[in-house]
């Protein structure tokens, strides 16, 4: 098992040679579902209305926020060829200020730390433990260089949908039910828990009540996906006005690292050139 978990472990962080793969994600971190007749929809209770209600204004909150810093703690699961489940987790530090600039400090489970910065101007992606990092321009605002990260270089970013302005257009576009599940404390904050699902994923988020709806807990759950695992997240530290220097959007790689491609950027060879020559003595 133990080298089952390792390799799972390996494949999940790496991007060709650039070992800063940051995790799971909700709605960004996926590919669209296709589009599918919706069928006739159910009657809306009273509880679900005030449930949407609630996803809602924290959606509109967050995406509307020009900018904050909040601390994740995260956890996910890796399916093991028996069937078992081994969770692996990391620490993050996000800061955003809108348009254009965003920092994810991460810190794996194994110690790796590995940063992500969007400058306005480019995409830096920095691994401190193996000492390589990666560049690519920037196409423009978070929005778009969220969809360009994930979509266009292959990177996978966790609960990036939490971080585009469009979070309210995001929900309404993928969301197919909503629950009220209960009110509860999340370490200390008075929270509403709901309950929702997706074409491709469950999911569960605790929204702060009050004049500041923003989430505390998140649970998703890959219905799709074998064994069904799941990535959970833990939100504190919320700062809606965060400090902001010259130096928090600059991202130096420190002394010696080597500048590797992420693999979406490195060239491949057509099926026709992968062949080798019979007049080479190919083996």
């Amino acid at each position: 098992m133990r080298s089952n978990t390792k390799a799972w472990h390996q494949a999940f962080w790496t991007v060709g040679t650039v070992v800063v793969l940051l995790g799971a994600g909700l709605a960004y971190g996926q590919q669209p579902a296709p589009r599918k007749q919706a069928p006739a929809a159910a009657a809306v209770t009273e509880t679900q209305a005030q449930a949407n209600a609630i996803l809602m204004r924290m959606a509109d909150f967050l995406g509307g926020a020009q900018g904050f810093s909040v601390s994740v703690r995260g956890g996910y699961d890796a399916v093991q060829q028996s069937g078992q489940k081994i969770e692996f987790g990391e620490m993050r530090k996000v800061t955003l200020s809108r348009p254009d600039r965003l920092r994810i400090e991460g810190e794996r489970s194994d110690g790796a730390k590995t940063l992500t910065v969007f400058t306005g101007k480019e995409i830096v992606l920095i691994n401190e433990t193996s000492n390589v990092y990666a560049t690519a321009p920037q196409p423009g605002g978070v929005d778009d260089t969220i969809v360009h990260f994930v979509k266009d270089l292959g990177m996978r970013l966790p609960l990036a949908v939490l971080l585009v302005s469009q979070l309210p257009a995001e929900l309404k576009g993928r969301v197919r039910s909503v629950d009220y599940v209960e009110r509860t404390n999340i370490h200390g904050t008075p929270s509403h828990h709901l309950a929702a699902r997706t074409d491709l994923v469950d999911f569960q988020v605790w929204v702060a009540d009050g004049d500041r709806p923003l989430p505390q807990r998140v649970v998703i759950s890959y219905k799709q996906a074998r064994g069904e695992p799941q990535f959970w997240a833990q939100l504190s530290d919320w700062n809606l006005a965060p400090a902001i220097e010259d130096s928090t959007f600059l991202a130096k790689p420190p002394d010696g690292a080597q500048k590797v491609a992420f693999a979406a950027q490195l060239p491949r060879l057509s099926p026709s050139a992968r062949k080798p020559s019979a007049g080479k003595g190919a083996k």
